[in-house]
């Protein structure tokens, strides 16, 4: 079983940056493929990003591309989700997400964190 935890949201300005960390205990992370999802209010959970589990093959989202960052450390269990030049639309809810498939399916992801705010001001 892996418990994922993630940090990093909070209020930022619209151009700004931030970072999420997702912290994974509970099994063998270097095994796992990672995702970022995000939920706005009133809307669908979306994928944003997605990496292998060895680093080397990163996917995103077209909205984002050019603009997140999915990265992962083995050796401290955790991933990241660098997020730059913030829009008003990039404001939700982000889950990571833990599957042995490869895949963007949210069903598929077999481990959720509990979500990380992040907040956009104009």
């Amino acid at each position: 079983q892996v418990q994922l935890v993630e940090s990093g949201g909070g209020l930022v300005q619209a151009g700004g940056s931030l970072r999420l960390s997702c912290a994974a205990s509970g099994g063998t992370f270097s095994l796992y493929k990672m995702a970022w999802f995000r939920q706005a209010s009133g809307k669908e959970r979306e994928f944003v990003a997605r990496i292998s589990t060895s680093g080397s093959v990163t996917d995103y989202t077209e909205s984002v591309k050019g603009r997140f960052t999915i990265s992962r450390d083995n050796a401290k269990n955790t991933v990241y989700l660098q997020i730059n030049s913030l829009k008003s639309e990039d404001a939700a809810v982000y889950y990571c997400a833990a599957t042995r498939s490869i895949t963007v399916l949210a069903q598929q992801y077999n481990y959720w964190g509990q979500g990380t705010q992040v907040t956009v001001s104009s």
